[in-house]
């Protein structure tokens, strides 16, 4: 990557991002704590298991040099004892094999976690670009990595030296001592260094694994530009959601209007507000808002009330209060009861006249302040 286009990225990755580079096998990995694990776990077990291990190998050293003649003589016979001989020697060495495994694969899975990708091993012909090659082997990754290894060179040479140094005296007893015990003790000698070496591993480990993870979020870092273009993906382009809003707007206008006829009473500011007002007591606890619009909107719903003989009633305090305090759908709150159940009762009064042809009840005054 140009350190141009790397200047560039700035912003910390999305979770998108993030997932994405994990379904493709890019996770962040520190082979030296791999490696310090693996020699953790092999030197406590060597030193843990080493006489039980020393006794075994002792054992098939013993009997492979005591292989009678005729065996040794006999083709068929000598691949035999040799099939016997490997299968118990990997037995020996199993309970040491399986703990490094262990190790192997727990401490990737630690740091980056599980992750399997088929697209990783898809051959990939753009390394096989020799300047691409040569350009890669003189980037500052590179020059970094070189310092890397030489730094680990260092420390572990010289973590290998002092054991050496400490353990020079046992490793020239082991001569003077039997066959047996000198190979338990030899394996001892092995796990002490191994644990010894691991020591310095760890303190290498404890570097490179936050490098790592700033490595890694590092490469996966983006520009605004791409921050920007994937909120563009995920929740579409500004004009496409404006439409969909727009769509949804009408839709809901359009059911709004035919709830307009089952309305008890249009509350209207005469000209800019107009509310939809329903009451069944059998089934409502409050009248609620069924419609409700500002100007244009307000001026369709006086229309479809008078084509529907749905009447009107001038409140214009408590049409502004209606409009702006309950949505439609719901009831209306506690404190514009009073209100609302002077203008209701008016409502039905008037209808129940007309029906007996009565006088027709006095208009209320809506005692009611914003």
């Amino acid at each position: 990557m140009a350190d141009s286009e790397q200047s560039d990225r700035t912003e910390p990755a999305t979770q998108k991002r993030l997932d994405e580079a994990r379904r493709n096998g890019q996770i962040p990995r520190s082979r030296d704590l791999t490696a310090a694990a693996v020699m953790l776990t092999a030197g406590i077990g060597l030193q843990v298991l080493g006489p039980a291990l020393g006794n075994r190998l002792a054992s098939l050293m013993r009997a492979g040099l005591a292989i009678p003649r005729e065996k040794a003589l006999d083709a068929s016979q000598l691949l035999a004892t040799l099939g016997d001989a490997s299968y118990n020697g990997l037995l020996a060495i199993a309970p040491i094999l399986l703990l490094t495994m262990v190790a192997a694969v727990g401490a990737p899975l630690a740091l980056g976690g599980w992750a399997f990708s088929p697209s990783v091993l898809a051959p990939k012909f753009e390394r096989l670009d020799p300047a691409a090659g040569i350009g890669r082997m003189f980037s500052t990754r590179s020059w970094v990595e070189l310092g890397k290894a030489l730094g680990k060179f260092a420390v572990v040479g010289g973590a290998g030296a002092i054991v050496f140094v400490v353990d020079f005296k046992e490793l020239l007893g082991l001569g003077s001592q039997p066959v047996g015990p000198a190979i338990g003790h030899a394996v001892e000698i092995s796990g002490h260094a191994l644990v010894s070496l691991t020591a310095a591993l760890i303190f290498i480990a404890a570097i490179d694994v936050p490098f790592q993870l700033w490595q890694h979020h590092k490469d996966l870092r983006m520009t605004r530009e791409e921050i920007k273009q994937e909120a563009r993906e995920s929740d579409g382009s500004p004009e496409v959601k404006g439409q969909i809003r727009r769509l949804q707007r009408e839709r809901s206008q359009r059911r709004m209007m035919l709830d307009v006829p089952k309305a008890d009473v249009i509350v209207v500011n005469p000209t800019h507000y107009a509310v939809a007002l329903r009451y069944d007591d059998k089934r409502m606890r409050a009248p609620v808002v069924v419609a409700k619009g500002v100007d244009f909107m307000a001026a369709r719903i006086r229309e479809v009330a008078a084509a529907h003989n749905v009447p009107v009633f001038e409140a214009p305090p408590l049409a502004r209060a209606l409009h702006r305090t309950v949505e439609i759908g719901d009831e209306i709150p506690a404190n514009l009861y009073v209100a609302v159940a002077q203008v209701l009762t008016y409502i039905f009064q008037l209808r129940a006249a007309r029906r007996d042809r009565q006088a027709l009840p006095v208009v209320p005054v809506i005692q009611f302040s914003e």
